[in-house]
């Protein structure tokens, strides 16, 4: 069985839940966890916006449409989700990042995004 990396935060603490509904996460546990076999590395818990959403289906990761054969119901603005940190920089480099809530987000995250640039979209307090 495959076992998360320790559940720490971007904030040395311990890792807060990133969304149940939708279920989101690598484990679909909840919370931005990973681990070696997380290859795309789903540590960003991001708060959609109609704008990355678009931004994310354009660069062709279509998160809005539904997918009821793998029980996906779509992600809609507002929703949180795991995101793949490279994608938060991407979309961070094409100015069009969602917020991000630092509790949620994994500290692994910190090996593809510097944490200036979290903090730069936080959405809770730091």
């Amino acid at each position: 069985m495959i076992k998360p990396d320790k559940s720490e935060n971007v904030l040395g603490e311990t890792l807060e839940l990133c969304s149940a509904t939708p279920l989101t996460g690598y484990f679909r546990d909840g919370a931005c966890n990973t681990c070696t076999q997380d290859t795309g590395s789903h540590t960003v818990c991001a708060v959609m916006t109609a704008e990355f959403l678009a931004y994310s289906k354009y660069v062709g990761n279509d998160l809005s449409t539904p997918h009821p054969e793998f029980g996906f119901a779509g992600l809609k603005a507002g929703d949180a989700w795991c995101l793949c940190a490279s994608r938060f920089l991407q979309a961070h480099d094409e100015g069009c990042a969602p917020k991000v809530r630092l509790a949620s987000t994994h500290m692994r995250a910190l090996d593809i995004v510097p944490l200036a640039v979290l903090k730069l979209h936080a959405e809770d307090a730091v």
